[in-house]
């Protein structure tokens, strides 16, 4: 039974109607209740086919049911326009990806009496989309498979956008700063390649040491490149981070051993003139009798043997691996050495000398000399602090010894200048020295090194102007072959 929905106002208006109908580019069908089509346009027919006396569900899909979503039935039932997208098959059996539309066609009485339900062919855009998908599925997974740290950063430095790398090592939450991230900084580092490119748009490249959130340090090799929208305008930065710590290593061993060089020719070179100094007190004291002035130049003998034998030992434990020469040892003994040792270079200074030592201590398994040694790096440390502290009128440093548990625990603190974060995260590193070109870069190095052979940890509590606690730790026993 035909819809009973309005006639033409005159048979010119419905040829107009059916040449309109016939010409749409898109499958057009009317269908009543029973989803049975009762007209079709010219593009239906030529490529789905005929629909005499066919349902919808038939000839669309060969389903002997209706789809258990369809907007046809939804507009009969709601009367509102619907919209869904659907796989249909032509009449040659090939598939078609189309987007369906209907519309309710009301009668005199206002009821829906019919469907009109036009199908756009989207199958080439759906395969486009498709091929856009896979595209980006497959940068995706270059950019977080990329051998390197890669972050995306806007104008104020945050970060958009990170690849995996970069979230496994660094933070897997966007929204912070580049500079937070990397170096745990609270500003923009100078001078900053992300933000030379947002100047000048151009490819930037540098060199930078950086921190995990584990708190490992590695030499990164950063290049900067802009990322422009479509009025060519620069909205962001795209920086690639490649990892060459190895490299690095072996650059700076090499580097560091022509500085080390130059630093102990240079040493050495005073260390003799003090010696000589001292021989020359020596035998001139021996000469004329004079106990007081032997007793001065033996006084600057030992003390320029023990900077050479100090040196020495620093550079043994540089060149190459030393294994600990283990034996008893009493912890009272070693600290109570380096104290007597360096305690007249601090008061010469004008840094007060404390000394916190337990009562009795039992003694532990160690390499002497190393432990000896280790000791020596971390107060000549607090030493240079202090003396490199310009702010403060008085100084002073603070030597204890206690027993927690199974270990031995000694503590160098000082009111010196002090360390930021970054300078903390770098203090053991080899190819980190805060002295310019007064340290070498070796002493909180092996100092850290011996306290790893030994089995211990060393921990730094410390702030920027507010001084440095070094606080050793190492276990009592190791046993003796």
């Amino acid at each position: 039974m035909a819809p009973d929905f309005p006639p033409p106002s005159s048979q010119t208006a419905g040829s107009n109607y059916q040449t309109y109908f016939d010409a749409m580019p898109c499958y057009v069908t009317v269908q009543d209740r029973d989803f049975k089509i009762i007209e079709a346009n010219l593009l239906f027919r030529k490529y789905i086919g005929d629909p005499q006396d066919c349902y919808c569900y038939e000839i669309y899909k060969g389903r002997d049911a209706k789809c258990d979503e369809c907007p046809v039935e939804r507009t009969f039932l709601t009367g509102q326009k619907q919209g869904s997208e659907h796989v249909i098959r032509d009449k040659t059996g090939q598939n078609i990806e189309v987007i369906a539309y209907t519309s309710p066609i009301k009668n005199n009485r206002g009821e829906v009496s019919a469907v009109l339900e036009i199908c756009v062919d989207v199958t080439e855009l759906k395969f486009l989309e498709r091929r856009v998908k896979e595209s980006e599925a497959q940068n995706r997974l270059l950019f977080d498979e990329v051998p390197c740290y890669i972050s995306i950063q806007d104008r104020d430095l945050r970060l958009v956008r990170t690849n995996r790398r970069f979230k496994e090592d660094f933070d897997e939450h966007l929204g912070g700063y580049c500079y937070e991230k990397y170096k745990h900084r609270t500003e923009p580092c100078i001078p900053c390649p992300v933000i030379r490119t947002f100047q000048d748009g151009k490819l930037h490249m540098s060199e930078e040491v950086v921190t995990s959130k584990h708190g490992e340090q590695a030499y990164v090799l950063v290049h900067t490149a802009p990322i422009r929208n479509a009025h060519n305008e620069i909205t962001h930065v795209m920086e690639m981070s490649t990892n060459i710590t190895d490299i690095r290593r072996l650059q700076s061993q090499l580097t560091s051993l022509g500085l080390l060089v130059g630093t102990i020719s240079h040493g050495i070179k005073g260390l003799i003139t003090g010696l000589d100094g001292g021989m020359y007190l020596v035998s001139s004291g021996l000469k004329k009798d004079n106990q007081e002035r032997t007793k001065k130049g033996w006084e600057i003998i030992k003390r320029n043997v023990g900077r050479i034998r100090a040196m020495v030992f620093n550079i043994l434990y540089y060149s190459k691996e030393r294994e600990p020469e283990w034996e008893r040892a009493s912890p009272l003994q070693i600290i109570t050495d380096v104290c007597n040792l360096l305690e007249g270079t601090a008061r010469e200074l004008g840094v007060e000398f404390r000394r916190d030592f337990a009562e009795e201590v039992d003694d532990f398994v160690v390499d002497p000399t190393a432990i000896h040694s280790m000791l020596v790096n971390l107060m000549e440390n607090a030493i240079d602090a202090c003396r490199k502290d310009l702010d403060k009128k008085d100084h002073w440093i603070e030597i204890k010894l206690m027993e927690e548990d199974d270990s031995v625990v000694y503590e160098v603190a000082d009111n010196g200048i002090g360390m930021d974060q970054e300078t903390r995260e770098k203090a053991f590193s080899l190819f980190f020295s805060s002295k310019g070109v007064e340290g070498t870069g070796l002493g909180l190095f092996i100092a850290n090194r011996i306290v790893q052979k030994h089995g211990g940890s060393i921990h730094i509590d410390s702030n920027l102007n507010g001084g440095s606690c070094f606080t050793v730790r190492l276990p009592r026993n190791h046993r003796l072959d």
